[in-house]
């Protein structure tokens, strides 16, 4: 089979992405990390009053055209109250926060003031306007604040907040359930026996999914025969909109994965020109009344964490409903010498470093999963590449970015 290169199987596997279309209304306070399934309009203007950006005196500009001017002291406003028009020729003592009175239009800092007892004391010739934040200078009412397609985030919420919108629209949580066969697999916490090892890849996935704020299914380690993992898939099937799995993706005597996915659906074995990350699994198994996604990855812990990170992570937001799925890359200077031998792009492990250029892990073996804690993102090398010192490469985030 011809290796499919990384940007074809990227291009495939997002075309076979099928968003989820119910939508929810939640409270605001719950809506963190959700996709917002309509544009969002002001119903109100922010600021809905001229307000004072700073503790001081309103005044009219045109009457502190001198330094050692003294203005009565008309008035006092403090927030949350509704002022009297402001007196020619006098001052408004007043509080962050609290509205602008009619006829002013600059604040004077306290500490550019003196207080006396005929009144205030200009001590510092203001700027016309100063200190004054103008009704409608954020929002405007009827105009759009968040579209559609964008992650609630706690900047989000307090924006949907301010102009008094209690419950938004988002599309309901993506379903995701994960298992893992493998008679090797042991669950951290049990005694290790000879030749098995502990189940890292759970662990790299929850954390994953969770990120993504997707409802996670986790079906944990099945029985490593043909007939249990047929039991899983169609569990996992009458619940989730997607199933991910790692390992077994040959067919070999002990890997039952591929064989039954295709008893339950269908399933294609993409040969990708990456390292890590060559095998790819794409299909689909079918539940009584609904049919779930399958994506399986390669089974090395650092082969999971890519494929999630290039692949998965796009194609999940996809499905979630977000119009951006992925960061956009950096241009960074390798402070690194490295070479790309075969025919497959490889996708190494970095860190940036306070020299604004970026490092790279000093082994890129797929099993070091501790080279995925130390980075943070990834660089793609193209086959047959060879980088040194001073060259530019795209840096791409790791976990943890917001679209």
């Amino acid at each position: 089979m011809a290796l499919l290169s990384y940007s074809e199987a990227k291009t495939r596997l997002l075309s076979l992405a099928r968003t989820v279309t119910e939508i929810e209304t939640v409270d605001l306070a719950d809506a963190y990390g959700r996709v917002l399934a309509e544009t969002l309009i002001s119903p109100i203007t922010v600021p809905p009053f001229s307000n004072a950006a700073m503790d001081g005196y309103a005044v009219r500009f045109d009457d502190v055209s001198t330094t050692g001017i003294r203005l009565p002291v008309s008035q006092r406003v403090a927030a949350g109250e509704v002022p009297e028009p402001l007196l020619a020729g006098t001052a408004a003592r007043i509080f962050t926060g609290a509205q602008l009175p009619e006829g002013a239009d600059t604040v004077l800092m306290q500490e550019d003031c003196q207080l006396a007892q005929e009144g205030v004391i200009v001590n510092l010739l203001p700027v016309a306007g100063q200190h004054v934040r103008l009704k409608g200078s954020d929002l405007t009412a009827g105009k759009a604040i968040l579209s559609a397609g964008s992650h609630f985030s706690a900047a989000a919420m307090g924006l949907a907040a301010s102009v008094g919108i209690a419950r938004v629209p988002v599309f309901r949580r993506l379903k995701v359930a994960i298992f893992f066969t493998g008679s090797e697999l042991v669950m951290p916490g049990e005694p290790l026996p000879p030749g098995c090892i502990y189940n890292s890849n759970r662990y790299v996935m929850r954390g994953f999914l969770q990120g993504l704020g997707v409802e996670l299914i986790d079906l944990g380690i099945v029985q490593d025969n043909f007939q249990a993992t047929r039991e899983t898939l169609r569990q996992a099937a009458a619940s989730a909109d997607l199933i991910v799995t790692s390992g077994g993706m040959s067919e070999g005597d002990e890997d039952h994965v591929t064989t039954a996915v295709k008893a339950e659906g269908q399933i294609d074995v993409w040969k990708i020109a990456s390292k890590p990350g060559k095998p790819l699994a794409f299909g689909s198994v079918r539940a009584a009344q609904h049919t779930a996604a399958f994506i399986g990855l390669p089974g090395n812990p650092v082969s999971v964490w890519c494929g999630l990170l290039t692949l998965v992570s796009p194609f999940l937001r996809r499905c979630q409903g977000f119009t951006r799925l992925e960061p956009l890359p950096l241009t960074l200077r390798a402070d690194f010498s490295y070479t790309v031998k075969g025919n497959r792009m490889e996708i190494v492990r970095v860190r940036r470093n306070d020299n604004g250029g970026m490092d790279i892990y000093p082994t890129q073996d797929s099993a070091i999963i501790s080279s995925a804690v130390w980075a943070d993102g990834i660089a793609m090398i193209p086959a047959g590449t060879t980088v040194n010192p001073g060259d530019s490469l795209e840096f791409l985030p790791g976990p943890g970015w917001q679209p």
